[in-house]
């Protein structure tokens, strides 16, 4: 990552009337009146199955796209230049299945690097690298379907950190995985120099974000450090 990134983190901004997505029944509210600016390195999201959060993730970089209220990523408006704000905001998903589309390893990275790199000898070379760098090296031309969990998962992030996204959002991306690639995969992520938005299920995770949001009913319940979001939500859960 460039300097200006490290220096100067990127603002994610949720405006305060509330999102919304077009149904054949009319709108639909999915993230209620919000006001929120976003400018920590590390933001995690968390809540109950259902309650909004894997919402809130995808509005950041256009999967879900608001008809109602708007989202911006450094003033740009996602619904309206989702294409520019995807080239910013690299997004992993909780399934590495769902990303991972090419036969072998090294042709995935590859498929990331399209755009950024037209030669085919250099993006075949910086596709190495990529491999190299998140211990994949040796399993460039293996097929990706006999990949571990872990591996998987790692090579979905090496296909997003590839482009050198400014924010990275993952969407609870260790819940597939055993303890060890737990513990692997988060490392990975919580060290980054991107703006990192972690939703997730495990309040450890959490606990390490220098932000926490709880979210409830499409809504943001609590907003502040780490350990008392936690608190916050443990103690919601056990009314």
């Amino acid at each position: 990552m460039d300097a200006a990134h490290r220096l100067t983190l990127p603002t994610i901004t949720f405006d305060a009337a509330g999102v919304g997505v077009a149904t054949p029944a009319g709108t639909r509210v999915i993230l209620e009146p919000t006001t929120l600016t976003l400018t920590e390195q590390r933001i995690g999201v968390i809540g109950a199955n259902g309650s909004g959060k894997s919402t809130l993730a995808r509005l950041v970089n256009g999967l879900v796209a608001a008809t109602t209220g708007r989202v911006l990523v450094d003033g740009v408006d996602v619904a309206r230049h989702g294409s520019a704000v995807r080239r910013t905001v690299g997004f992993v998903f909780t399934d590495p299945a769902a990303q991972l589309v090419m036969p072998t390893c090294l042709e995935d990275v590859e498929l990331s690097l399209r755009r950024r790199e037209k030669d085919a000898r250099r993006r075949h070379q910086l596709a190495l690298a990529v491999l190299q760098r998140h211990d994949l090296g040796d399993h460039a031309d293996a097929s990706v379907h006999t990949l571990s969990g872990g591996q998987k998962q790692l090579l979905a992030l090496a296909g997003v950190l590839a482009v050198d996204p400014a924010i990275v959002v993952a969407d609870e991306p260790t819940t597939l995985l055993d303890l060890a690639n737990t513990r692997r995969v988060a490392d990975l992520l919580l060290g980054l120099d991107q703006q990192l938005v972690l939703v997730t299920h495990d309040l450890d995770l959490a606990r390490r974000c220098d932000r926490v949001l709880v979210v409830e009913d499409a809504r943001v319940r609590f907003d502040g450090p780490a350990e008392a979001a936690v608190d916050d939500y443990l103690a919601s859960v056990a009314r």
